[in-house]
This record gives C-alpha cells, structure tokens and sequence, in this order.
C-alpha cells in the first residue's frame, strides 16, 4: 500500500527530496486513494439503488423499512477507524517535523520584500541560496524584517511562516543532492512571486569547503560584483532595460536626470545611487510614491554598492 501511495504522490507532486516528504506523500496518497473509494462507493451505490428500486408502476408502494443496527453501525464505525488512523499519522509526522536534533546545523533565514537571506555560524551570509549538506539534519530559524512572509521548500515538504519581530523554526534532512527551489507563499507585495531562492544540497565533503570559502566574489570585476548583486537583490523590482517594474529600470540610469515627486531633479551619479540604496525614501522618483524599496543600509558594504554602480554603467 505504501508503495501504491508512493508511486501515486509522485506522479503529481514534486520529487521528494527528504524522509519526512516521503511519509507525507504516503499519508497524502493514502487520503487520496480512501476518498477516492468512499466515492465510487457512495455515487456508484446510490446510482444503483436509484435503478434497482425506482417506482416502475402507479400501483407501486414504498415497502416499511425499519433500520439495520449491523448497517449503521458499520457505516459509522469504518469512517471512525479511517479518520482515527489518518489524525495518528499525521501526527505522528508532525511530531517528527517539530522535534529537532539537537546536533542539528542550524541556519537563520531572514525574509524581506522581495528576497530571502541566509547566515551561518561561521558569520557566512548568502542571498538567495542556501546550501545544506546531505543526509544532515538541518534546522532553519526564521524571521522577517518588514510583513509576514512563508518559506516554502516543495521538494522538501516544508513550508513555515517567516514572522516580523519573532522566530520561527522548521526542520529537514535532505535526502537526494541537488537544487531546489524555494517560494514565498505568503502574499507580501507587489514582487511576491518574483521572491525566489534555492536550496543547493551537496556532500557533506563539498559543504565543508564551501563554508570555508570567505569571498564570494573572488575574481570577480567590480562590474561583475554589481550584477551578481542585482540579481540577488534588484531582479525582483527592477528591469535591466527601461521597463517599468514595481520600480524603475536601470537602463540608462547612469547620469540620467532623475525627476522627483516633490518637483526637485538631480543627475543620477554615484552619490544618488549611494544614497537610495541606503536611503530610498530620501527622494522618491515621480510615478513611483506608492513603490517600497528595502533599505539597505547595513546589508551591503561598500564594495557591494560600489559594483552596482559599476553595473549600472554597463547598462547604456
């Protein structure tokens, strides 16, 4: 039966990719296939007795019918035991979600409008991508810094609400190596389902060396920096060409005359930049007042912001 669950759940939903996934798919197919018998059972029933006792003349009549103690007490008791097993199961699953090792590697998960943050022991911060060894349990602790977000790992069957001012915690040991991906499921703005991210599960060998790695941008131009950055932070908000998204877009911005909402212009160079990175709210482009923009001052350090600018003037 677990096997006929299995095979069912996965014809269509996501590859499970944790042992906890693969419970629920079975606990999932097991509902599926039981509320698929109730039926044929109840519509198929009921269209029988329809045909085999329907009134066939004018001088038919209803024959008295008491009860059956047998029948209704079957009827009754067989949903009971149904309902009794799936409320265990799922629990029983449940518990194992919420019951965390206690050498589990734990990770913050920070969410905001529109992207999601990951911060390790070690001090290593990571956008957008998060990355787990495999066969390790791992316990992620997460919080918002603006509305109610939901960290969401389909592969993974794990979904938990990323609250502003408080944390909130999920577990999982991933199974399978490779990527996955991760949703917001909580609608939180305009860009809601541009916040994207993903889960790169790799040997426990490949993690180790990954972590020690200090420079994310090793090798990398200044320009180079900059892109990388705004495909991390921006993409969500902001077109590389000049198309209009929940905010402008940067093609041509480069010492381009920016018009504001409150009628003063400044030329878009790099102390602009600087300070709406930062400071978005410091001046407000015209057509763009009910636009939010995520400050970033104390997220991205000076060589970050630098490489945006760079970027920006690629973008002629």
């Amino acid at each position: 039966m677990f096997l006929i669950n299995r095979a069912f759940a996965d014809s269509y939903m996501p590859p499970a990719a944790t042992e906890i996934a693969e419970r629920l798919d079975g606990l999932y197919g097991f509902l599926v296939i039981s509320s698929l018998i109730a039926s044929v059972l109840v519509i198929f029933g009921f269209i029988y007795f329809a045909w085999a006792y329907k009134r066939r003349s004018e001088n038919d009549k209803t024959a008295y019918i008491t009860h059956n103690n047998t029948l209704e007490f079957a009827w009754s008791f067989i949903p009971f035991v149904i309902f009794m097993v799936v409320f265990g199961w799922g629990w029983w699953i449940y518990k194992d979600m919420r019951t965390f090792s206690k050498d589990s590697l734990e990770i913050h998960v920070v969410g905001q409008k529109w992207n999601w943050n990951f911060m390790y022991k070690n001090g290593k911060e990571t956008v957008e991508e998060m990355v787990v060894p495999v066969n390790t349990p791992v316990k992620v602790i997460i919080t918002s810094k603006d509305v109610l977000h939901s960290f969401y790992v389909p592969a993974f069957r794990v979904k938990q609400d990323a609250v502003p001012g408080r944390y909130t915690a999920a577990g999982f040991t991933a199974t399978k190596k490779g990527t996955f991906q991760v949703f917001c499921t909580e609608y939180c703005g305009d860009a809601h389902s541009a916040m994207l991210a993903k889960v790169r599960v790799v040997s426990v060998e490949e993690y180790e060396e990954w972590l020690k790695k200090g420079d994310p941008y090793e090798g990398m131009s200044l320009a180079e920096v900059g892109q990388k950055i705004y495909a991390q932070r921006c993409i969500a908000c902001h077109n590389t060409s000049g198309e209009k998204k929940v905010g402008p877009g940067f093609q041509g911005l480069w010492m381009a005359k920016r018009q504001f909402a409150k009628g003063e212009s400044v030329v878009a160079d790099a102390n602009y930049i600087r300070e709406s990175i930062y400071n978005p709210q410091a001046k407000i482009v015209a057509g763009y007042e009910n636009a939010y923009m995520t400050a970033f001052a104390g997220q991205l350090d000076d060589r970050e912001v630098t490489g945006i600018i760079e970027f920006l003037k690629t973008l002629k």
